[in-house]
């Protein structure tokens, strides 16, 4: 299919890169080899460490990209963005850096830790409705004073060429790698990376990595047009946008080798791992590459990996969500329903055969009420702290041959 509009060439990206040459503006991430992940994937994985990045995302590449384009070009006082957090973010740093008043529309259920954050870098920050799209229709409404420029979070060459500077950085610290492995929203990261790869060494697969409940990439590839969903439900909010842009979706099928899609199960599990292993504190758009190579769906067996961890503004009440959801999975939160006589000393009884096996009960509560229970019986309902799915079994064992009916209710 033929599309109609300026794509984004290598000399875009190198182009980009001049601009952005400055260690105050974009600095230069790390990549680190995480051997834990060589042994659960089989493959040699190099992480890309973006989330340290100023703004904690790679955002900024792109934004002051087109920030600075327009300067170039004259006449702009004032830019405008719709973002859930990290593009808000980018914008913000971008345009107070070069002197630039900033307006960014958030929705209203945006994590607090990057509204603060996008204020602090200067931005006027407006809440409105309840998703990305609601956002970017009150922000395009916000663009038509003389001086006045909307950056988009994806739809722009200028944008795409910035992000595509990560692509060179990725290649030069690792040239031998054989998979790269990107997180999608719009599109505008893995465009921007994939252009570069296919100058650089277009023998290099490409990978991109969607939520599985905010996934357009698939089916857009499929009708050869950019589908859009009327909303998403995903913990990586970074990568919810909900839709990608003609140009994102062009450069996705001439330089991007496979999609594949992940849960939000599976990106919990990948926060958590980067956790435990790396140290790395990611947020759910930055863990989703890691839960790729980890699912059934990519093989990297034999491979030298570069999974892009492309964010790590974590919001705390997100976190606190996803150990939950993570330690639940691996059954190191174990939620019992202990059906009991009602008498004395039974809470007691049932407590010490879980305390007999050293782990540790949370909270515990008694409830007489439940309609399957007969006159004079109760039921308690057990959380417990265990260290993993060997010792929750063993607890469940012993309380059956103690002669209670006990349900695991985690799920």
């Amino acid at each position: 299919m033929t599309r109609q509009f300026e794509s984004v060439t290598f000399a875009d990206i190198e182009a980009a890169r001049d601009r952005l040459d400055d260690e105050s503006i974009i600095k230069r991430t790390p990549v680190e080899r995480s051997t834990s992940l060589d042994d659960l994937t089989g493959g040699e994985v190099h992480l890309k460490m973006e989330h340290l990045q100023w703004t904690g995302s790679f955002k900024t590449r792109g934004a002051y990209n087109k920030i600075e384009r327009c300067l170039e070009d004259g006449g702009v006082d004032r830019v405008v963005a719709a973002s859930a957090g990290n593009h808000a973010q980018g914008v913000a740093l971008a345009a107070t850096t070069l002197g630039v008043g900033s307006t960014i529309v958030m929705p209203k259920g945006a994590p607090q830790a990057k509204v603060d954050a996008t204020r602090g870098y200067g931005a006027d920050v407006e809440l409105v409705g309840t998703d990305f799209q609601a956002a970017m229709d009150h922000a395009t409404g916000l663009v038509g004073d003389e001086g006045t420029e909307f950056v988009h979070a994806y739809d722009d060459p200028a944008i795409v060429a910035g992000q595509g500077t990560l692509g060179l950085e990725m290649y030069e610290d690792l040239p031998a790698v054989d998979t790269v492995v990107v997180p999608i929203g719009g599109g505008g990261l893995i465009s921007g990376i994939a252009t570069a790869f296919a100058e650089l060494a277009p023998e290099i697969r490409i990978v991109g990595v969607q939520a599985a409940d905010a996934a357009t990439v698939p089916e857009s590839l499929e009708k050869g047009d950019p589908v859009t969903l009327d909303s998403v439900n995903t913990i990586a909010d970074g990568i919810a946008t909900g839709g990608v842009s003609e140009l994102t979706l062009s450069l996705i099928e001439s330089h991007v080798d496979e999609v594949v899609t992940v849960t939000d199960g599976e990106i919990a599990r990948a926060i958590l791992l980067l956790l435990e292993r790396a140290k790395q504190v990611v947020e759910g758009a930055g863990a989703a590459s890691v839960a790729a190579i980890l699912s059934d769906d990519l093989d990297v067996t034999g491979e030298t990996v570069m999974p892009l961890l492309c964010g790590g503004n974590l919001d705390m009440t997100m976190l606190q969500t996803v150990l939950v959801h993570a330690l639940t999975d691996r059954e190191q939160l174990l939620r019992l329903r202990v059906r009991i006589t009602d008498r004395p000393g039974k809470m007691e009884e049932v407590s010490g055969i879980i305390a007999g096996h050293g782990a540790n009960i949370q909270a515990v509560r008694h409830d007489r009420s439940a309609p399957e229970l007969d006159v004079g019986e109760a039921t308690l309902v057990f959380q417990v702290e265990t260290s993993g799915s060997a010792q929750s079994r063993a607890i469940i064992r012993s309380i059956r041959d103690s002669g209670y009916e006990v349900t695991h209710v985690n799920a």
